[in-house]
């Protein structure tokens, strides 16, 4: 899911109408990747939300990447 994301971040996200600057609309490729960031950010919050309730100490690598995502 990373390297896709990271994929569609080198496209295009918005496009331009030719005549009229002030028209603009989304790309296949800004959707995508919206809708994979969604779903990205949300398996990353139930992960880190299962993970404090099992009791996982704050010393660990995994929970510290975590709270970074986090803030």
């Amino acid at each position: 899911m990373e390297a896709e994301m990271q994929h569609l971040r080198t496209l295009p996200q918005i496009r331009i109408h030719p005549k009229d600057a002030t028209r603009q609309e989304i790309t296949a490729a800004g959707k995508r990747y919206r809708e994979l960031m969604q779903t990205y950010t949300n398996a990353i919050k139930t992960l880190l939300s299962v993970l404090q309730r099992n009791g996982s100490d704050d010393g660990d690598e995994l929970m510290q990447m975590l709270q970074e995502f986090k803030k």
